[in-house]
């Protein structure tokens, strides 16, 4: 009998991630916004995202690293700033210098029946608003944030 080399980990779909980014568009253009929303999969890597003509340059790669580290760590990125208060000091000062974390709101992790299969993140409009469209493409999914 062979040892087991793999895990089945389940991931998002190219269909739900296009349907969150498209929520999340759709919301931006009823708030008046122009941002990108992006979906990644648990792995971090990019599923899904639009960009809406006028939306800031750099927050096309905001928004995927917010997806990125709202999967990567299972938590929305806005409530970084709070969580590392209960870490010691090197935590604090080492963990928001590693490559693409985020640690401001619009990040939200994809979590179904328990486990996280990706992150959707927007950026382009105030943290509160990003979160807004972030929220209504998990919504988009029968999901809550």
């Amino acid at each position: 009998m062979s040892k087991s080399c793999f895990v089945n980990q389940p991931i998002i779909d190219w269909a739900a991630a296009n349907d969150a980014v498209k929520a999340a568009i759709e919301k931006a253009v009823a708030m008046g916004l122009r941002v990108n929303a992006a979906v990644v999969d648990r792995g971090g890597l990019l599923v899904a995202f639009l960009r809406m003509p006028g939306a800031p340059l750099h927050s096309m790669d905001i928004a995927t690293d917010k997806a990125y580290t709202a999967a990567g760590f299972g938590m929305p990125t806005g409530m970084w700033h709070e969580a590392l208060k209960a870490h010691s000091e090197a935590v604090q000062q080492g963990v928001p210098l590693r490559p693409r974390f985020t640690a401001f709101g619009g990040g939200l992790p994809i979590i179904v029946d328990g486990q996280i299969i990706g992150g959707i993140g927007v950026s382009g409009a105030l943290e509160d608003e990003d979160v807004a469209c972030a929220q209504a493409g998990l919504e988009a999914l029968g999901l809550a944030g």
